[in-house]
């Protein structure tokens, strides 16, 4: 009696092993056209769903979790390769001119591009999703704790947390990752407007003002303070949209109600060239007074809809 060619494999019981690539197989990542594509297509079947059904006030949480599945991919890769790097300086410093430890290092240093290689395709697949989430929420996207680096020279876009850039400041060690230029505060609260018209309005004032503030400041990195349910929203979507880098300062709860003006210090220690202000509470207020007695520029846009409060008060003034 014969037995087929897969029985008799089943038979050897090869199951706890697997085919691997050479350690210098180094592959390319998906080409960026086709992960556009590809993404939008499955975004848009996906999130057809979810209006008029019970998952449509699910959709924005759904949405995040699409994106953070390659955020959480590419930070593994990025452990992989943090690994590797620190395997590969073990060997050069105890390099012995054996063959044995050439091939050693060799595979390391393999290691290493491969999954660099895998992290910045990982990163770009999460950046062509993080642009989806803002178009079908408004909001740019950020992890849930920590930074979104962007490793490809190409992404130019990175959402780096306010305590992350001011640990790499003081270890006077900015890895390339990090935003560089030219800081520029954002400040703005959380506003009610009567209708929809007057919060489009507002939305435009905001992009309008940050875009007039780019053009003198080209290599503009937005510091703002994350809240997503306020001015910085609209200040997060614009920067997504312009590939501007952002370095968010969140509050920190712990210090109860001085959690405020300690971030206003964060941000002016930054040494920016303008503070763009929009209409908030008295922490605001006191932030564009420090922004003045140090000589910032300030962009005051403090006024009814994202005017000038100047250009409001002498509107309303008679005659």
């Amino acid at each position: 009696m014969h037995t087929s060619l897969a029985a008799q494999l089943a038979q050897l019981e090869l199951g706890h092993l697997a085919i691997e690539r050479p350690a210098n197989a180094l592959l390319d990542p998906p080409e960026s056209e086709a992960v556009n594509h590809t993404l939008a297509a499955v975004w848009s079947d996906l999130f057809a769903l979810f209006p008029d059904t019970a998952l449509e006030d699910d959709a924005e949480e759904l949405a995040w979790g699409m994106v953070n599945l390659f955020h959480r991919a590419a930070a593994k890769r990025g452990a992989q390769l943090d690994r590797a790097t620190d395997e590969i300086r073990c060997l050069l410093a105890s390099a012995d001119g054996s063959e044995v430890h050439a091939v050693e290092l060799e595979t390391q240093i393999a290691r290493a591009r491969a999954a660099e290689t895998a992290m910045i395709g990982l990163e770009a697949c999460r950046e062509a999703a993080a642009l989806l989430y803002v178009n079908e929420t408004g909001s740019s996207w950020r992890p849930a704790g920590g930074s979104r680096l962007n490793h490809a020279r190409t992404l130019t876009s990175a959402v780096i947390d306010g305590r992350d850039f001011l640990r790499a400041r003081a270890e006077s060690r900015r890895r390339a990752a990090l935003p560089e230029g030219t800081p520029v505060v954002f400040a703005g609260g959380r506003l009610a407007f009567p209708s929809a018209e007057d919060a489009k309005t507002f939305a435009s004032c905001v992009w309008d003002t940050l875009d007039k503030v780019r053009e003198r400041v080209a290599d503009l990195v937005l510091v703002h303070g994350g809240d997503g349910k306020g001015t910085d929203r609209l200040a997060a979507s614009w920067a997504e949209r312009r590939k501007v880098p952002q370095v968010a300062f969140g509050l920190d709860t712990r210090l109860g109600a001085r959690a405020g003006f300690k971030r206003n210090e964060q941000m002016l220690a930054l040494k920016p060239r303008y503070l763009v202000a929009f209409a908030g509470n008295g922490v605001l207020e006191r932030l564009v007074i420090q922004a003045k007695e140090q000589g910032i520029a300030v962009v005051d846009r403090r006024g009814p809809l994202g005017s000038h409060p100047k250009h409001a008060a002498r509107l309303a003034s008679p005659g």
